[in-house]
C-alpha cells in the first residue's frame, strides 16, 4: 500500500484530503506544520506528500528544502496545495523540488489528476 503525508495547518483540509486519498487506497498520515512533517518523514518516508505553503514553525517551502536534502528525501512525490496562485510562487515551489502544484480550494478530480501525472495513481489524466 502506498503511503501519503498530508501537511497542512488546517484540520479541515487534512480531513478532506485524507478521505480522498484513503478512497484511492493510500495509507495516510497527517502533520499540522513543517516540523511535524519532517519528524514524520524521518520515521517513515512517504510515497507522496500534499503540502501547504503557509504554516507555523516551518513553512512548506522550508520543509521541502530540508526534505530534499535528507537521505531518501528525493523519493516522495510532492504536490504543493496552497492559495498562493501567482506564477512566482509556483515557479519557486517547482524549482525547490515540488513535483506539482494545485490551488485551494481543490476537488477530487483535480487531486486525482495531479496524482496520476506524478505517477502515484494509475489512470489517464483528465
Amino acid at each position: 500500500m502506498k503511503t501519503f503525508l498530508v501537511v497542512d495547518d488546517s484540520a479541515v483540509v487534512r480531513k478532506i484530503a485524507r478521505r480522498m486519498l484513503e478512497g484511492w487506497a493510500f495509507s495516510v498520515a497527517e502533520a499540522g506544520d513543517g516540523e511535524a512533517a519532517l519528524d514524520a518523514c524521518a520515521s517513515a518516508m512517504p510515497d507522496g506528500i500534499l503540502l501547504d505553503w503557509n504554516m507555523p514553525l516551518l513553512n512548506g517551502l522550508e520543509f521541502l528544502e530540508r526534505l530534499r536534502r535528507q537521505e531518501g528525501g528525493a523519493a516522495p512525490r510532492v504536490v504543493f496545495c496552497t492559495s498562493l496562485t501567482d506564477v512566482a510562487h509556483i515557479a519557486q515551489a517547482l524549482s525547490t523540488g515540488a513535483d506539482e502544484y494545485i490551488m485551494k480550494p481543490f476537488d477530487e478530480d483535480i487531486l486525482r489528476e495531479k496524482l496520476v501525472q506524478v505517477g502515484l495513481l494509475d489512470g489517464e489524466p483528465i
